[in-house]
């Protein structure tokens, strides 16, 4: 099956909870049309680099996704619908990624730089 990365925004006044929610309703979206999410990953809250629909900043969700093209469609659609997600792409790839995302190795070493510099 063909493999997918799929990043969406939620808006910034959802709290944690909410935004996980948003993330397993995806899943559950790709396991019901046959498909399966090999990794979550939320990247938290992040500034934009332009306001979108009134919001500065917005949660990030990424999903790694091995799925049929139809699930894809599906997902896409109903996050369309869902007014908490104001952006979102889905990408396909050759492979997924092993291990973590480039976001989250940005933010282990911007953590480490912050400790050094004490």
């Amino acid at each position: 099956m063909p493999l997918y990365e799929h990043v969406f925004l939620a808006r910034q006044d959802l709290s944690q909870a909410q935004v996980d929610a948003l993330a397993n309703t995806a899943t559950e979206i790709v396991e019901a049309n046959e498909g399966k999410v090999v990794k979550t990953e939320t990247w938290g809250l992040k500034n934009l680099a332009y306001k979108i629909q009134r919001n500065r900043k917005a949660h990030y969700v990424m999903l790694n996704i091995d799925a049929p093209a139809g699930t894809v469609e599906e997902l896409e659609r109903q996050t369309r619908i869902n007014e908490d997600v104001i952006r979102y792409m889905t990408i396909k790839v050759e492979e997924l990624e092993g291990g973590p995302s480039v976001m989250m190795r940005k933010n282990d070493r911007d953590r480490r730089g912050r400790k050094g510099d004490r």
